[in-house]
């Protein structure tokens, strides 16, 4: 695709600056480990499978200037960068998944020279860019199969090309698809309160020319009784051993919505984003963001009294029963999802 949501350039790590958009392209360039931090906070990078790239290149910008010869000392210092970075949001899977990774290649490298480990690690970052970017045409051409042409899709929030490195999980399905004759049509819920879809699905989905239209939130049960909804795609942060998952706030509405409509639901997510280590949404932390999000409209008018209480949530959990089929890079995996999921994706944890 034309647009990189994250890469290496020049020895730092190059981000779109996704608070821009969709007024401003801007690529920032990030070569200190608190800005990088700062920008997954911020969520000026974002998307479960993005953050996963983040934090493979972010633990090697974390030790690269870091000038020891001992393993004892270099491990200490990768081990205080995993749990900084660790700390910017709890959330998305992936991000841990690439913090671990990388430990785990640094281990296994130990007996080298520092230098070699370093090399090891970015290595290792980098191949975590072309993963994702393998993986997701995969999960796009699984997926596609489950269209017919002239479909009608309703998605939230922003799981395409900006938050991953260059398709996407639920869009880059709706990418194979088209790129494959069909006609599909996208409903795009605009996702309060930072408005994902509304300022980054649009955006990307009309760059790609691909026919998107732009709903409020609660105009989504409207469209599935007038029967305008084929199917709900969304994306995914973390997924828990039977199929529970946790995404965007809203999608557990659109879930039960969905069922009730008696319309399929899919969840869209590489292996990466499992938690085979959790068993239910019992374990699945949510965060919990600033009031000002959900009080203003990105932090620019005021929408509410200065003294109202304010409960932001960053994510919901889609109780897998609601799920008809969760779109993955090994095939899609359907109920018994406790048995599938380990079936599909291997007897070890995918974290």
């Amino acid at each position: 695709m034309d647009i990189r949501t994250i890469d290496w350039k020049n020895n730092k790590i190059r981000i779109i600056d996704q608070t821009k958009l969709p007024l401003k392209l801007l690529y920032i360039n990030i070569d200190h480990l608190e800005d990088l931090w700062q920008a997954i906070k911020i969520m000026q990078v974002r998307g479960a499978p993005a953050l996963g790239a983040a934090a493979g290149l972010g633990m090697y910008l974390g030790i690269k200037d870091y000038i020891c010869s001992d393993w004892g000392k270099f491990s200490r210092k990768l081990n205080s960068v995993a749990k900084y970075l660790a700390s910017s949001r709890p959330t998305a899977r992936n991000l841990f998944w690439g913090i671990e990774r990388i430990l785990a290649v640094a281990s296994a490298h130990k007996n080298q020279p520092i230098t070699k480990i370093k090399q090891a690690i970015l290595a290792d970052a980098k191949l975590i860019m072309q993963e994702d970017a393998f993986s997701c045409r995969k999960i796009g051409a699984y997926g596609a199969r489950l269209f017919k042409n002239n479909n009608k899709v309703l998605t939230i929030c922003n799981a395409g090309i900006l938050a991953t490195i260059d398709y996407g999980t639920a869009l880059g399905v709706v990418y194979t698809a088209v790129s494959q004759g069909k006609k599909v049509e996208v409903f795009c819920c605009e996702t309060r309160p930072l408005l994902q879809g509304a300022r980054l699905t649009t955006w990307e989905l009309n760059k790609q020319g691909i026919d998107v239209t732009l709903i409020a939130d609660n105009t989504a049960a409207k469209l599935m009784q007038e029967n305008q909804v084929d199917m709900v795609i969304t994306g995914a942060d973390r997924i828990a051993a039977n199929g529970d998952t946790a995404n965007k706030i809203g999608s557990f509405n659109l879930a039960v919505l969905a069922k009730y409509h008696n319309i399929p639901f899919y969840v869209a997510a590489p292996k990466s984003t499992f938690d085979l280590a959790i068993r239910d949404k019992s374990g699945i932390k949510i965060e919990l963001r600033k009031d000002q999000e959900v009080s203003s409209i990105l932090f620019k008018k005021e929408i509410a009294p200065k003294n109202a209480k304010v409960l932001n949530p960053a994510f919901d959990v889609i109780p897998h029963q609601l799920i008809s089929g969760i779109i993955t890079d090994q095939g899609v995996i359907q109920m018994p999802y406790l048995q599938n999921i380990r079936k599909i994706l291997g007897k070890n944890k995918c974290g």
